[in-house]
């Protein structure tokens, strides 16, 4: 992402919105947001919803899935995934490109790119998806 974009004063402002909407707005009561902790200190987050594309035919939407870096091969981040997406559905994500370790993991998790990208704020991201019952 680009400094431009993170060294913006509004940046923290506007996260914070976000977030307290995704976690009270009864319009989001639909995801599901699970963090990932190591003696008390959270390590990882994920969050999942219903697909947001108005021609997706996929069930489910993986938001967003991040783990501390410093906590990356403990297993956090395969859990937070099976946390948030039922493997008898169908999900779809977006992937920053590149992101050659991102994109190793959801490979692994049986997601695929379907073809689709778009750039936002300077990142180009590329859709990946998995059908249902390939947990």
């Amino acid at each position: 992402m680009p400094d431009s974009v993170l060294d913006d004063p509004n940046l923290l402002p506007a996260r914070e919105r976000v977030w307290t909407g995704a976690l009270t707005d009864e319009r989001w009561s639909s995801n599901r947001t699970v963090v990932a902790e190591v003696d008390g200190t959270i390590v990882g987050i994920a969050m999942s919803g219903p697909e947001q594309e108005p021609d997706a035919t996929e069930e489910s939407q993986l938001h967003l899935l991040y783990v501390d870096a410093a906590h990356h091969g403990c297993g956090a981040g395969p859990a937070l995934l099976n946390a948030v997406l039922d493997p008898d559905e169908s999900a779809a994500l977006w992937v920053a490109d590149p992101s050659p370790r991102a994109q190793a993991f959801y490979r692994k998790h049986r997601f695929a790119p379907d073809g689709r990208s778009k750039t936002e704020d300077g990142v180009r991201e590329v859709r990946w998806v998995r059908p249902a019952g390939t947990s």
